[in-house]
């Protein structure tokens, strides 16, 4: 059995922190939490770059950080007199739950945790675990380590090839996306799914009055949460193939609704997809993965409301179709799309042009020096859809040679080859409470009631 007396973290954002703050309730080891970016300690990219008016995209309810404290975050809220349970809470709010866990933590372990701001450049593994290299010339070593990375920012569409700020936005959260925009320009959303939902609202908080459009494949844009009649839910597991999944949703669509047929698959989804064939998998990356998302993704009823203002008033449009070109017309762009079903191009020119398409996933495009270099070396690898990082259902990383990395693990959004469903707190508060206690050995002593 794996020891661990010292854990090393690279990345402090949401599924980071929330790991830090496991492993340290449950067991007695060490924890160095590594962030190389202070606004996203404890908070994460999607908690710590919001803008005041966004709100989280489930109730609180659902939003615990801790898997056996359901009620912790809705206590939180009511402490404050700022929410309940029914509450879709601000992501400043849920950001400064987070942050201030974190502190609470740091109090109670005293020098069990450290808290370093400082960018990982190396690491190397041995049978004894690992040492990381940092960038200020220190480095660290630990039993285990474990990889944090959040989201990565989305990759670069080829018609953006080499185009840079202030005419295109490649990380809507690296920047004001409304900075220097007048009432009279023209922005253009790449993508109509959350981010570009997010990027809408922004640009309105802003005082944005200029036209937005919202431009992807299918022009499809997130469902919206409702109140939905009481059901008795499944109790056994679909088949894991995608068509008699389509068509058992379907069925249970008209039964019970869509949006409790889709919720009541939320015990099940991650089990489907590790019993789905790689052939289903591929079939469901390629043709249902949007239309899973715009029902599984929800946003908050009063998001919609100022989406549907935004439309009413000839603000916000979205279109479907992609961009086959773009070239430089005075401060902005002209652009070459093709509509979606059409044989023609059109025109269009923007100011702006700003990435929306999501975080990336494929392995082998992204930037991080850190990921990058563990991939090429070998000690990592592309998970088999090409979605994130390679690794078990213990949360070891696989090895290029196929075999698990017994001191070096992954954890959040960039495990979704394995698990698919891992976006979203639910998932991951439960992966990462899974995690801590079988690096702590607390799964075998509370089973032996020691």
């Amino acid at each position: 059995m794996l020891i661990a007396r010292h854990a090393l973290i690279v990345g402090g954002g949401f599924s980071g922190t929330l790991l830090a703050i496991n492993l340290l309730r449950h067991g007695s080891l060490s924890v160095t939490l590594i962030e190389r970016d202070a606004a996203r300690l404890g908070r994460g990219l999607a908690y710590g770059a919001a803008h005041e008016r966004h709100v989280l995209n489930v109730r609180a309810g659902n939003m615990s950080a801790f898997a056996d404290q359901p009620g912790h975050f809705v206590d939180w809220l009511v402490q404050r007199g700022i929410g309940s349970d029914a509450t879709f809470a601000t992501r400043r709010d849920y950001g400064a739950y987070l942050a201030e866990m974190l502190a609470d933590m740091r109090d109670a372990a005293g020098d069990r945790l450290a808290i370093l701001s400082d960018e990982v450049t190396g690491l190397d593994l041995s049978d004894q675990g690992g040492r990381l290299t940092l960038a200020s010339g220190r480095w660290l070593e630990g039993d285990i380590v474990i990889l944090a990375p959040g989201n990565l920012p989305p990759h670069d569409l080829p018609a953006f090839w080499g185009w840079s700020p202030p005419a295109y936005v490649n990380d809507p959260w690296s920047r004001d996306i409304a900075a220097g925009l007048s009432d009279d320009d023209h922005v253009l959303l790449l993508g109509t799914g959350l981010t570009a939902v997010d990027c809408a609202l922004t640009l309105d908080d802003a005082g944005f009055g200029g036209r937005i459009t919202a431009l992807s494949r299918r022009g499809l844009t997130p469902h919206t949460h409702a109140p939905a009649a009481a059901f008795t839910p499944i109790a056994e597991r679909p088949a894991p193939s995608a068509s008699a999944l389509v068509g058992a949703v379907r069925r249970r669509s008209s039964e019970v609704g869509w949006r409790n047929a889709v919720d009541e698959l939320r015990p099940f989804t991650q089990g489907l997809w590790s019993l789905a064939s790689p052939a289903d998998k591929a079939r469901f990356l390629r043709h249902l993965r949007p239309f899973w998302d715009i029902h599984r993704h929800r946003i908050a009823p009063q998001v919609a409301e100022r989406l549907e203002a935004m439309k009413a008033r000839g603000q916000l449009s979205v279109l479907a179709g992609r961009v086959i070109d773009a070239e430089p017309a005075g401060h902005g762009l002209r652009l070459t799309w093709r509509a979606r079903g059409a044989d023609d191009t059109t025109r269009m020119s923007v100011d702006r042009v700003v990435n929306c398409t999501g975080p990336l996933s494929d392995l082998s495009r992204t930037t991080e020096p850190l990921l990058r270099m563990l991939r090429r070396s070998g000690a990592i690898r592309p998970d088999p859809m090409n979605i994130g990082i390679d690794v078990d259902q213990q949360a070891r990383t696989i090895r290029r040679d196929g075999d698990a990395n017994e001191r070096l693990f992954a954890v959040g959004p960039m495990t979704r080859g394995a698990h698919w469903e891992i976006v979203a707190v639910p998932d991951i508060r439960k992966q990462v409470f899974d995690l801590a206690r079988k690096l702590t050995a607390a799964h075998w002593v509370e089973a032996e009631g020691l």
